[in-house]
């Protein structure tokens, strides 16, 4: 059967994680420099090594495609295909030697993200999802789970830190309405989610590079992937993100966060 284009962006996919987590090892759990960005957030060398190479490999094979990346910023933003880039997502707990951060790639098409992988290069886990394919956890077949509501469901969000005003009150109705609430695990949560261990993720305060690459895998598992409107999400959207593995738990999770 011959390659589609979808492919082609897939192969590449496909290298740019391995570059990036070829890039990454050397630097876990070793004496490392750690800046501050004018967020106050962390970066490391780590982190820049990893997107640089990924960038240049995108360079070289789709020069037209736009990249936006989390530490080296924007180039070609309003080109039709954009690959978002998250060398090292949650760097928090790469810098304290916790295997919980992860590579993060998409490519969105007319804004709307159709490829992503979520990369754990220490553990060796890779999902990929891919619009209109079933998502992967290391080339197996993965699915979200059921859960008929929120008394019986498990919560992840990265911080409570990342809630401000209103939405941290929105996040409290929802978090005292499921069953288990639990914090730290930045992309990996997603993962985990569309491997049918977890059944929410609630989170605010995120770029297209912390969420684009999670819409194709959740979806590719059965789940749903909104913001807290209950819109499907993209480049444009403003942080807010709201992902079940269960229509029913979303659905109950919406009205929780709008009450």
């Amino acid at each position: 059967m011959p390659s589609t284009p979808l492919d082609e962006h897939l192969a590449l996919a496909l290298r740019l994680a391995d570059a990036a987590g070829e890039a990454i090892r050397p630097y876990f759990r070793q004496p490392l420099a750690v800046d501050d960005k004018s967020d106050l957030t962390p970066v490391t060398a780590a982190d820049r090594a990893a997107e640089l190479a990924m960038r240049s490999l995108i360079e070289n094979r789709f020069p037209e495609h736009g990249i936006i990346g989390e530490e080296f910023g924007r180039a070609r933003e309003n080109a039709d295909f954009v690959w978002t880039l998250d060398p090292i997502d949650g760097t928090k707990s790469f810098i304290s030697g916790v295997p919980l951060f992860g590579t993060l790639i998409a490519l969105t098409r007319a804004r709307r993200p159709i490829l992503g992988i979520i990369d754990q290069p220490i553990s060796r886990e890779r999902w990929v999802g891919v619009a209109g394919r079933s998502t992967t956890l290391n080339g197996a077949v993965v699915h979200c789970r059921a859960c008929a509501g929120l008394p019986a469901a498990t919560l992840f969000a990265t911080t409570p830190d990342m809630f401000k005003c209103g939405d941290a009150t929105a996040f409290a109705r929802v978090s005292g309405a499921v069953k288990l609430t639990r914090f730290g695990a930045d992309c990996y949560a997603y993962g985990l989610l569309a491997a049918g261990l977890i059944d929410l993720v609630l989170e605010a305060s995120l770029k297209p590079y912390d969420f684009c690459a999670m819409v194709p895998i959740v979806e590719g598992a059965g789940g749903l992937a909104t913001d807290w409107r209950g819109a499907d999400l993209d480049l444009d959207s403003d942080g807010r993100i709201l992902v079940a593995g269960d229509r029913r738990t979303h659905r109950a999770a919406l009205e929780f966060i709008g009450s």
